[in-house]
């Protein structure tokens, strides 16, 4: 394997170790923290319950309008919230330069650091599957998890970071081209959810569906798979697959400028590349000729999503890489840098703490504004008890890696 990844004849891990030894390791881009870690707050703040104030107030535009971004939309079209996987899959392609980079500096070989990729991914798709399964009577067997998304395409993602950045554009090409057009060409025996050629991406009415409904009976289950409440797919990780690889594109970008001046930033190619990732998105969309659907992660939503995330880093690059305002991003980068973890507690904790705070306040200990935004404010401490939690982590140079 590794005679045969080659660049001009010589084996291109023995020319990213030589290059690693010889050139100092680019200082750690603390933009990319803050952006994973607003990403990781979006997610924790969904303990906010947004929606339940909005509900409680009807007819306000604030809070309809917060509500509406903390949450994902019925199917097409994209809010604040639709961001997060996204956004989280990008910045996972965005760090495997660095990951590649500082491994090799410390001697790693590729066939270890490949050994170790296909670790990470058995231990995301496990991970993902026993999120899932926390409140049901069995293992629930299912892979439309972020987690299970990214450890699924995670080794494809990781051989294509020893392949020079051409592959990277070839494959995703490839995978845009041929998911697009494998949908294209499957037509649902019953697809009238939807009609023309948005049909064939209908919810529960598609060519993922149809998978699912023979791999996912698979496994044993407690009752027989007939279809995803939300659409979620567990194909879904070949796009997804795409989202890592502009990150991958967007982390090489970053690392290559940092070789030649600490805040060197690539911002045009960021800018660039959002602007056409969001524009070819909405090209195929408004042609009729794949909707933005974020549940089944069609190949404009791959693209218009994508186009965001390079925006949102060119954002945060800018003003704290370029300008060096840092200090206000520190409550970010506390999440950002440990981000496995924040992603665990939002998911095993929550109960815990709002039982606690039940218990030792009072049932409507945060109904001090009123009942509309006691949903609010216990989100509010629930969320602070988090990040508490993280900062401890991170004084102590705690954090969780898989």
């Amino acid at each position: 394997m590794q005679a045969a990844i080659q660049t001009s004849g010589q084996p291109l891990a023995a020319a990213q170790a030589e290059r690693a030894h010889t050139s100092p390791a680019p200082p750690r881009n603390i933009a990319v923290d803050a952006y994973r870690g607003f990403v990781m707050l979006l997610m924790m703040a969904e303990i906010l319950q947004l929606s339940r104030v909005a509900k409680a107030l009807p007819g306000n535009w604030f809070w309809n309008f917060l509500a509406y971004h903390q949450t994902h939309v019925a199917w097409v079209g994209c809010s604040l919230h639709d961001t997060i996987q996204p956004g989280f899959s990008f910045l996972v392609g965005v760090a495997l330069p660095y990951s590649i980079a500082s491994r090799l500096a410390k001697g790693g070989t590729f066939g270890n650091m490949f050994g170790h990729a296909l670790w990470r991914s058995l231990l995301l798709v496990a991970l993902g599957i026993f999120l899932r399964s926390m409140h049901g009577s069995q293992t629930y067997f299912t892979f439309e998890d972020t987690l299970t998304q990214i450890g699924l395409g995670y080794p494809l993602l990781f051989l294509l970071g020893f392949r020079p950045a051409r592959w990277q554009w070839v494959a995703l090409g490839a995978i845009l081209f041929g998911y697009g057009l494998a949908w294209a060409m499957y037509t649902y025996p019953d697809s009238a959810a939807a009609t023309g050629f948005f049909a064939h991406w209908a919810k529960n009415s598609n060519l993922g569906h149809a998978f699912d409904l023979w791999f996912l009976n698979l496994f044993p289950t407690s009752q027989p798979f007939v279809g995803n409440s939300g659409g979620y797919l567990t194909l879904s990780f070949i796009p997804t697959l795409g989202t890592m690889i502009l990150g991958l594109a967007a982390g090489r970008w970053l690392q290559n400028s940092a070789r030649s001046s600490a805040r060197a930033i690539p911002m045009r190619r960021l800018l660039s590349a959002g602007a056409i990732g969001i524009a070819a998105g909405l090209l195929l969309h408004f042609a009729g000729i794949c909707p933005i659907v974020k549940r089944i992660w069609t190949p404009s939503w791959t693209l218009f999503s994508g186009g965001l995330c390079f925006l949102f880093l060119a954002g945060f690059c800018w003003l704290i890489e370029v300008l060096g305002y840092r200090k206000w991003a520190f409550p970010l980068v506390v999440v950002g840098m440990n981000s496995m973890a924040a992603y665990l507690m939002a998911h095993l904790f929550e109960r815990f703490i709002l039982d606690s705070l039940r218990i030792h306040l009072g049932a409507h200990a945060f109904a001090f504004l009123g009942t509309a935004f006691e949903p609010l404010m216990r989100g509010i401490a629930v969320l602070l008890m988090y990040w508490l939690m993280l900062l401890w982590m991170y004084r102590r140079k705690l954090f969780l890696r898989i």
